[in-house]
């Protein structure tokens, strides 16, 4: 029996996310819902906002709302690749899935069943499950990482030439994708992939606490993972 599966056995709850990832967690959430926000109303700006031109200034708190979410994101993203390194196993679960293990494979077509009302029995896990962890890798940290690397080279144009976002980003991504406006596309459609994300995370999520009786949402809280029924945990899949 593995370590950890003892310990889920003799307690109760198991102490999995720290509270760097907690506290990043959230606020991480929060910077995504203000640059999805924003994000869209400056690739589809207002039609008109009444009064004078001189006494509004919306778009402008708009793009400074979306410019200020956006360097939280990406200082939040360097803290959470930091403390991949220097914090416990499960901090690092998203940043390098085992894909050259073949049971994790397995775990992924279970769970991917599993979801799809094809399982009869959920595997207990006292962090993410395999294809939690293929998803967040794929969408969110590539998607993150997508979407920090074009959103500085656009911030760069307008920072002008002797900017440190020009010179690091905006001088070779911008040929790369062949012209400025080519980024703005991508960089709105994959804004359209994190949210499929989102939607699909806060989904399963509470999906999870509802059917397979372990914290989910509260672990996230707390850092703790608990099991309603923790004596019938399968200890292959920890």
């Amino acid at each position: 029996m593995s370590e950890i599966a003892q310990q889920v056995h003799e307690e109760p709850a198991v102490y999995v996310y720290q509270a760097p990832v907690r506290i990043w967690h959230w606020i991480n959430a929060l910077a995504i819902t203000v640059l999805a926000v924003t994000g869209y109303f400056i690739g589809s700006p207002l039609p008109a906002v009444p009064g004078e031109a001189s006494d509004n200034f919306l778009m402008g708190y708009i793009r400074f709302a979306h410019f200020a979410a956006a360097y939280i994101f990406v200082i939040g993203f360097l803290g959470r690749v930091y403390w991949a390194f220097v914090g416990n196993s499960h901090a690092r679960e998203i940043f390098s899935p085992p894909v050259f293990r073949p049971s994790f494979w397995g775990g992924v077509w279970h769970e991917l069943k599993w979801y799809l009302f094809l399982a009869k029995a959920p595997r207990k896990y006292t962090g993410h499950n395999p294809l939690a962890v293929l998803t967040m890798h794929v969408m969110f940290v590539w998607g993150a990482l997508f979407m920090i690397v074009t959103g500085l080279a656009l911030y760069g144009e307008g920072a002008g030439y002797d900017s440190w976002q020009y010179s690091l980003f905006s001088s070779w991504v911008i040929p790369l994708f062949g012209q400025s406006q080519d980024v703005h596309t991508f960089h709105h459609l994959v804004m359209w992939v994190i949210i499929w994300f989102v939607m699909i995370h806060v989904y399963v999520a509470i999906r999870e606490d509802i059917m397979s009786r372990q914290s989910i949402v509260s672990s996230m809280i707390s850092g703790w993972r608990t099991f309603k029924d923790h004596g019938k945990i399968d200890e292959e899949s920890l």
